[in-house]
């Protein structure tokens, strides 16, 4: 069961399909296939105006973001692929306030879609923070299809888990 931790909320039956794709290979080529396009964001500078450009056409009034970076220390394994801070400091009688997103590295080399897609959760986080209802409806206003990244996302990630080094 560990082999597919990714998938692990999913019913037996795909679990089931999954593993049968896995055997056969078939899962690289698959996605391949479904998001092949690669994005030309390589740098957290890039990654910054991305995300911004995105922020400012979905959440206009939501609170600035102070950085946004891609992070190498983040762990796909302890299942943070993108994380979202808020960080207080004082600024002479006053606190400063700073929002930060930080995404795992091994977006760079993702597929567009699945960048895509993790920019969205992480801006989703700005105005709920937990994962309930209106944090799903937000992201599927910005993304539609963001179920179905999501399901092949986990299973990119299964892939590249299971890909011998």
């Amino acid at each position: 069961m560990d082999a597919l931790k990714y998938l692990a909320g999913y019913p037996p039956a795909l679990q089931l399909q999954v593993r049968e794709l896995l055997a056969q290979g078939r899962v690289g080529p698959m996605l391949a296939e479904r998001y092949g396009e690669p994005h030309a964001v390589r740098n957290d500078g890039q990654l910054y105006a991305y995300v911004q450009a995105l922020k400012d056409r979905h959440l206009r009034k939501s609170v600035p973001l102070g950085k946004v970076a891609y992070d190498g220390k983040l762990q796909v394994m302890k299942h943070a692929l993108g994380t979202h801070a808020a960080t207080s400091r004082v600024h002479g009688g006053r606190l400063k306030a700073s929002r930060e997103i930080r995404i795992a590295s091994v977006f760079r080399d993702a597929p567009a879609a699945f960048l895509k897609m993790i920019v969205v959760h992480e801006l989703a986080h700005l105005k709920e923070f937990e994962h309930n209802k209106a944090f799903y409806q937000l992201c599927t206003h910005m993304v539609p299809d963001y179920h179905q990244l999501e399901f092949d996302l986990r299973l990119y990630l299964t892939h590249l888990e299971a890909k011998p080094a």
